[in-house]
């Protein structure tokens, strides 16, 4: 048999031939869809942690921790203030020494509280007598401020003298009723009196006028003539 003869094929035979290898073909290009479906599935259906096992650790998808910055807390020094500088700061002094010498009618209250002994109180209760007096005529009359009594008094004494051309003097012959009776050394009787007394003369020329009156005393006269002016 010539070589040609074994490469020969019929007509039949041929058209057989290529049937088959397309349906070799066919079957073949099938396999590799089904293969490719199947690993494409396999890999969708993966679980996540395995997903991650496979990527490297620089590109994990686990979230960084949350950082939180806490500013550090701040608490200041407190300046110490000794308690004489913060009287000092707040309008407040030392008690005088010993020795120095208060003019009871012209102090406040602020150059009382440096005496030794006084406080706000009885600051408060020192000028107000002083003022509803019309200034104090001897120190002495400290006595009658409400809360001093006589060791008190024998302490603060010391510190103290007035002046009495400071006094501020009630006149009589102008004074109205209500003024007069605000006096503490006045009483109601003795305004009345007054104002009769002065209706009736006119005018009241000098002490003489009232003293021998019952409403006036001796101890009333001693300690009102500082205080009436019969000008």
């Amino acid at each position: 048999m010539a070589f040609q003869d074994f490469f020969y094929f019929s007509k039949g035979e041929r058209r057989a031939l290529i049937l088959l290898l397309c349906i070799i073909l066919v079957i073949f290009a099938l396999l590799i869809t089904k293969d490719f479906h199947n690993g494409t599935q396999e890999e969708l259906t993966q679980p996540e942690d395995s997903i991650q096992s496979v990527l490297p650790d620089t590109i994990k998808l686990t979230p960084p921790p949350l950082q939180t910055t806490q500013k550090p807390k701040f608490s200041p020094r407190r300046k110490e203030t000794s308690k004489s500088s913060f009287h000092k700061n707040n309008g407040y002094s030392t008690k005088y020494p010993k020795g120095t010498i208060v003019e009871l009618n012209t102090a406040d209250t602020t150059i009382l509280k440096k005496v030794p002994g006084i406080g706000t109180a009885y600051a408060n209760r020192i000028v107000k007598f002083r003022e509803s007096l019309g200034g104090f005529y001897s120190v002495s009359q400290l006595r009658e401020v409400y809360g001093i009594d006589e060791e008190k008094y024998n302490e603060l004494r010391i510190w103290f003298n007035v002046d009495t051309l400071t006094l501020r003097k009630v006149k009589v012959n102008k004074v109205s009723f209500d003024s007069l009776l605000h006096h503490p050394y006045i009483n109601y009787n003795q305004t009345r009196i007054i104002l009769q007394l002065r209706k009736q003369k006119g005018r009241l020329s000098d002490w003489e006028n009232l003293h021998l009156l019952e409403e006036f005393t001796e101890e009333d006269k001693i300690r009102l003539t500082p205080y009436l002016s019969f000008e």
